[in-house]
This record gives structure tokens, C-alpha cells and sequence, in this order.
């Protein structure tokens, strides 16, 4: 098994204790915002409905940057040719991949109401490869585990991806894959917190 848990107290311990590191790169105060800076922000909400959140808090330093991760995120997410179960299932596998807390604290219900197993999803969450999977599941498992672990897709789950979702399923399962990692690599860099009160959802993991 690749991933292992540490032993439950140790486990029980470190899950339980409050994120304790400062955020990096909290909000900016509107008084402190530049020029481009206000105006992607303005732009997200336009596009988004809701003020910059999560992980485009710290992306907002590069305000160009923030502005095409989310337009890029708003394709990949509702505009994609795989259904949102599978999406979504995709960004939970990166969260863990990247113990991304705030990631997965976001995603996870979205990806119940969008009807994958919660049995599944505990998997996931506890670092195991789930048991009982269907077909597309299994196959956006295999296929996104092996992006993140091996650096490559093997020529049979390639084939088998074509097979399921044409190439711009292909592609775009990699896509999501890269986008998320994207945004966990900024949000552990930044050490983006998660809502005041939440306990960190994704107990840590050893290699």
C-alpha cells in the first residue's frame, strides 16, 4: 500500500489538534488592494457570484494569475465533458494526494450531493484505495493515482480512458488533476487556513 496511516493515537492526536500554522497570505484589506488587484477581484465576482475565497486568496498576489486559474477552474468544473461526480472526485483524490485541508473541506460535500459513494469517499479520505467502486470510478482512480504517484499514465489505463470519455475526457481528467495541484501546492505554500472552528478533515499521512 502506498499510503499508510500513522498508529490511531498518534493518528487521533495530530487530527485533532487545530491547525496552529499563521496564514501566509490571509485576505488583503480593500484599502490595500492595488489597482489590478481590485479589478480581479471585481472580475471573479462578476464571474463567480461570490467574493475571491480559498485558495484564490493567495492568488490574488498575482492578480493576471488568479484571473485565468479561475476561469481556467470554472471550465474544468462546469464545462467539462465527465460528469461532476467524477470531477469531483478527481479534486478529492488530489486533496489527499496533497493533504490539502481546505481542498478537500470544500469539495467533499460537493461530491456527496453530487452522488459518489460515501463510502468512497471515506476511503479516500483515510488514504485507502476504496473497496467496491463502479467501472468510471475504478477507471478515474487508476487513471488519476498513477498521474500523481508514477508521473504518467500507463498505455492501458490511456486506452481505457479513451475508450470511456473520448480525448477530451482524456485530457481533461488531467486537467483537473493539474489544476487542483495547482491550486494545493499555493494553498500548503500559503498555508491557507481553513474557516474559523473547523477541524482539520484529512488525518496525516506517511509514505
Amino acid at each position: 500500500m502506498r499510503f499508510m496511516i500513522l498508529p490511531v493515537l498518534s493518528t487521533f492526536l495530530l487530527w485533532s489538534l487545530p491547525a496552529l500554522a499563521q496564514d501566509r497570505m490571509p485576505d488583503i484589506p480593500q484599502d490595500r488592494l492595488s489597482d489590478a488587484q481590485k479589478k480581479a477581484s471585481e472580475d471573479f465576482l462578476a464571474a463567480r457570484k461570490v467574493p475571491v475565497f480559498g485558495p484564490f486568496v493567495p492568488l490574488l498576489r498575482s492578480p493576471e494569475l488568479m484571473t485565468n486559474a479561475s476561469n481556467m477552474g470554472l471550465h474544468l468544473r462546469y464545462r467539462s465533458v465527465l460528469p461532476l461526480r467524477l470531477s469531483e472526485f478527481i479534486i478529492l483524490i488530489t486533496a489527499r494526494e496533497w493533504t490539502q485541508q481546505l481542498e478537500w473541506h470544500i469539495h467533499q460535500p460537493i461530491a456527496l450531493k453530487a452522488g459518489l459513494d460515501p463510502a468512497v469517499v471515506s476511503s479516500i479520505q483515510e488514504g485507502r484505495r476504496p473497496d467496491a467502486m463502479g467501472n468510471e470510478e475504478a477507471l478515474v482512480y487508476a487513471f488519476s493515482t498513477e498521474l500523481h504517484r508514477n508521473k504518467a499514465v500507463s498505455d492501458t489505463t490511456y486506452r481505457r480512458a479513451v475508450e470511456a470519455f473520448g480525448e477530451q475526457g482524456a485530457i481533461e481528467m488531467a486537467g483537473i488533476n493539474g489544476y487542483y495541484t495547482l491550486l494545493a501546492m499555493s494553498m500548503n505554500m500559503a498555508q491557507t487556513a481553513l474557516p474559523e472552528g473547523t477541524t482539520p478533515p484529512l488525518p496525516p499521512l506517511i509514505r
